[in-house]
């Protein structure tokens, strides 16, 4: 009888090569120094992070910046979903990005997942079986032993209280999880900010300042580049304001949490 939960060798192929035989909608999911496979009726959720003592799947062994316990996969509904549950953004492949707190349905076949910390992307890799037959995998190396080290800060944007508002409520639809989210317009930043501060009314010009300022200040202090109109091909469209707003999830300088400035 095979067992509905499985261990995963660390020198186990990459799953983007195949994986063993298994029953349709079975999860595979794999670390640097090893995974699980979990059957979709087995009732187990696959917690991964840093410290191995605490997970069923390592990954960041050694990376103090990303968490114990970085996140979660459980099925129901017919359907694994993945649930981030420490403060770095897990990164799908292209750019979407799923947020401490949020989750997101994970697709059949092969996803690799990126723990994004500020010095480089630690890989997840996922992949839910199909129906029809699976490849086998190959080998692949070993890597070292997490520890029980805190969880460190990286390194966040200087905000003033203002700036982070204004942030806020531009990059809120990144913030809800927005499959294909945009920066609000200037004109709806002013009006939302107005009404939630009639006594301090705004005007999309204003907002628009304060955005603009910041993008400088940061082109000047940091290695980010796209904040400048010359730094984008035309049409530059919402690009300065979509690469700021991406720096500033990834630094987790603005953070779901603080939707609170919006009245959430």
């Amino acid at each position: 009888m095979v067992s509905k939960v499985s261990f995963l060798p660390k020198d186990i192929g990459s799953l983007s090569r195949g994986i063993p035989a298994a029953a349709p909608g079975t999860l595979f999911v794999l670390g640097p120094s090893g995974g699980m496979s979990v059957a979709p009726d087995a009732d187990f959720a696959v917690m991964f992070g840093r410290n191995e003592l605490d997970v069923h799947v390592c990954v960041g062994t050694g990376d103090a910046c990303v968490s114990r316990r970085q996140g979660i996969i459980t099925y129901a509904h017919s359907r694994w979903t993945l649930g981030n549950t420490g403060k770095l953004p897990i990164r799908f492949p292209g750019s979407r990005l799923v947020l401490g707190g949020d989750q997101a349905e994970l697709s059949t076949g092969y996803t690799p997942l990126f723990i994004v910390a500020p010095r480089q992307e630690h890989l997840l890799e996922v992949r839910i079986a199909s129906a029809g037959p699976q490849p086998g995998a190959a080998v692949r190396g070993s890597a070292s032993v997490a520890h029980e080290r805190e969880t460190s800060d990286r390194e966040t944007r200087d905000l003033t209280e203002e700036e982070k508002l204004v942030l806020t409520c531009l990059a809120q639809r990144y913030l809800r999880n927005d499959p294909q989210p945009q920066p609000l317009t200037w004109s709806q930043v002013a009006y939302e900010l107005t009404d939630l501060h009639p006594a301090d009314p705004w005007s999309a010009k204003r907002a628009a300042h304060v955005v603009a300022k910041l993008r400088r200040r940061l082109h000047r202090e940091t290695d980010i580049r796209g904040l400048l109109e010359h730094e984008v091909p035309p049409p530059v469209g919402n690009a300065l304001n979509h690469n700021l707003i991406t720096d500033l999830l990834l630094t987790t300088t603005i953070t779901k949490a603080d939707l609170d400035l919006l009245g959430d």
